[in-house]
């Protein structure tokens, strides 16, 4: 096995990738080999010139570079390289979208040598962006910061999370980013926005903060240049790659050809496609170069608990409690950072931001790109918290659903929720939220009622790995809990309790106080009901619904957001509930007026809930 890389070699390791993107989607009968060819001297050059550079029986150490598929059903392209490097066995290549392997149809996390979950297009760079950030941080007192080089398609870039990546990457002067354009003319249905126009492309990155060279994408020695460019080059900014390509190239029948995206060649193509590759030695190995340093990892802050103390009865808005606990965490957490979109005086994220500058990240309004950076600095081992208001964070609900494949770490407070916000209107008012969330798999959502709860739901997400949600509410309410009053994940804290109890009723946010206001009246008129706190919408305690059940005749759902999705479905859907169960939620459409007005008008404030009640026992 030679694994010298001259120019020879290059163009010996091409021929073999670019026959193994045939061979393997050939085999596996689907796939994207056309867009995985457009690419393989781009990559060929990267892995095997010395640019790109590694310890690959190391794939967690925190001095390689990274490499991104922005462009993830370029995933053959991706797998044929570590083939050629000697890291992927053939049978794993021949194993290609079957169930079972690791070597997926887009690139996937069960796969030890991918970087972060892609194939939603749009979303790479922005994850480039946290890794880029994290590495930085990590790096400070270096010369040289690892790179973070992302594969982007061409068509990708009409996404507005790409101009959203690209502007921050500018702001934060990510010198380590590296954007790749694979801009080789057709997307799915013909050719993109701007085909083979690599000045307009140029022209928007140049304005856009970058540094950028433009080159054919199919000469290893041009590509070669501009990456030893790139390698000297003494600016600040983020760094970009424009190279003209073709889809299909180096394949007569398919190069540069409409209807040929997402299909694997038949077997006479295949034929064809192999004898135009021609010879091609499989037992070719190249060489990747490891780091250039040899930085230890930091050793992992443990995780502790930190809580604020109030007193009962004082008015505290659980956003304010959540800025109270995440700044307190940050003291004892150093890998914990914080991110927000512009809205850090109403989230509160800003008591972290001023104690802990160096480890807050302002990303103004550009959720989607806040949440892929998010996912970046977790897949980096930093514990982001994120936090706007909630129905802004709908825009993300795309990079959000995403990050669960990348298994991120994710700590998401959304505040402002529900249409008890008031004044500002519908738009403003987050009454899907929790029904996006729940969907999430091996999710928490968290809904506190009051600081104390939000400051130890707070401390909860820290200590759960993965992504988890925390729904504040705009307003102040009365703290009803004690300091010492715990909380898990999973459960509920049933406030009123009697054994001549009629009804259960159930409430979270502002709608326990709501709850709590029509267990008074109800008292008074000798109606004697149960009031649970479900703060843990996700999972739902199971064991409080189904004694609920047992011990009274019905349950009343009360909640500040849609019946689709929220509280009420996740009770019935538990799974327990043997009694019936009755729903007041936001079934209208919203308007500006004061809280109380607003819920009088969704029938979700006490006096709904008295009416409720009456109703149900009458």
């Amino acid at each position: 096995m030679n694994n010298s890389n001259n120019q020879n070699n290059l163009i010996e390791i091409a021929k073999q990738i670019r026959h193994n993107i045939v061979v393997s989607t050939s085999r596996a009968g689907t796939g994207h080999p056309t867009s995985s060819l457009s690419g393989v001297e781009l990559m060929t050059q990267l892995f095997f010139g010395g640019f790109f550079r590694a310890q690959l029986d190391n794939p967690a150490n925190i001095n390689n570079d990274r490499i991104i598929f922005s462009k993830g059903h370029a995933c053959p392209l991706l797998y044929s390289m570590y083939y050629a490097c000697g890291h992927l066995s053939s049978e794993e290549l021949m194993s290609l979208r079957q169930f079972g392997s690791a070597i997926e149809g887009h690139p996937t996390m069960e796969w030890k040598y991918t970087e972060a979950a892609t194939g939603s297009l749009g979303q790479g760079l922005g994850i480039g962006v946290g890794m880029a950030l994290s590495l930085q941080k990590d790096f400070e007192s270096e010369e040289a910061y690892p790179n973070v080089w992302c594969l982007l398609g061409d068509s990708e870039i009409a996404e507005g999370s790409i101009w959203e990546a690209m502007n921050s990457a500018s702001y934060f002067n990510l010198n380590n980013l590296i954007a790749i354009v694979d801009m080789n003319r057709l997307g799915q249905r013909g050719q993109t926005q701007i085909g083979h126009n690599t000045e307009n492309l140029r022209r928007k990155a140049e304005a856009f903060g970058w540094e950028v060279w433009v080159v054919e994408g199919h000469d290893l020695e041009a590509i070669g240049e501009v990456y030893t460019a790139i390698s000297n080059s003494p600016t600040e900014k983020p760094k970009m790659v424009i190279a003209k390509t073709f889809k299909g190239s180096g394949i007569s029948f398919a190069q540069d050809k409409e209807g040929f995206h997402g299909k694997a060649f038949d077997e006479s193509q295949t034929k064809i496609a192999l004898e135009e590759i021609g010879d091609v030695d499989l037992e070719l190995v190249g060489t990747v170069e490891h780091p250039f340093t040899n930085l230890k990892p930091k050793e992992k802050t443990a995780v502790q608990t930190a809580y604020q103390k109030y007193t009962l009865d004082e008015k505290v808005a659980t956003r304010k409690a959540f800025g109270n606990s995440l700044n307190n965490l940050g003291k004892i957490n150093q890998n914990i950072v914080a991110l927000d979109a512009e809205m850090n005086n109403s989230t509160y994220s800003e008591i972290f931001a001023k104690n802990y500058p160096g480890r807050y990240y302002e990303m103004f309004i550009s959720e989607q790109n806040m949440i892929s950076t998010a996912v970046g600095l977790s897949l980096r081992g930093k514990i982001p918290f994120v936090s706007t208001f909630a129905s802004f964070l709908s825009r993300a609900n795309d990079q959000i659903r995403m990050a669960q494949y990348s298994k991120a770490n994710l700590k998401i407070m959304g505040s402002h929720c529900g249409v008890s916000i008031g004044p500002d209107g519908s738009s403003q008012m987050a009454v899907e939220d929790m029904a996006f969330f729940r969907c999430i798999l091996d999710s928490v959502v968290l809904y506190p009622c009051d600081a104390v709860s939000a400051d130890s739901l707070t401390n909860l997400m820290l200590q759960h790995q993965g992504i988890s949600y925390l729904r504040c509410t705009r307003a102040e309410t009365p703290v009803i809990y004690d300091n010492k009053e715990e909380f898990v994940i999973g459960g509920s804290k049933t406030i009123y309790a009697d054994l001549k109890d009629e009804v259960t009723i159930m409430g979270a946010g502002i709608t326990l106080h709501e709850a709590v206001k029509a267990y008074k009246k109800l008292n008074n008129d000798g109606i004697k009901v149960r009031i649970i706190d479900m703060y843990s919408v996700k999972p739902i305690d199971k064991q409080a619904i189904a004694k609920a059940c047992l011990e009274t005749k019905a349950l009343i759902v009360v909640e500040d957001h849609y019946i689709e999705g929220g509280i009420y479905e996740a009770v019935c859907s538990s799974g327990v509930a043997t009694k019936p169960v009755h729903s007041l939620a936001v079934k209208k459409m919203s308007c500006s007026g004061t809280p109380s007005e607003l819920m009088n008008y969704m029938q979700i404030d006490s006096e709904a809930i008295v009416k409720k009640v009456k109703e149900i026992i009458s």
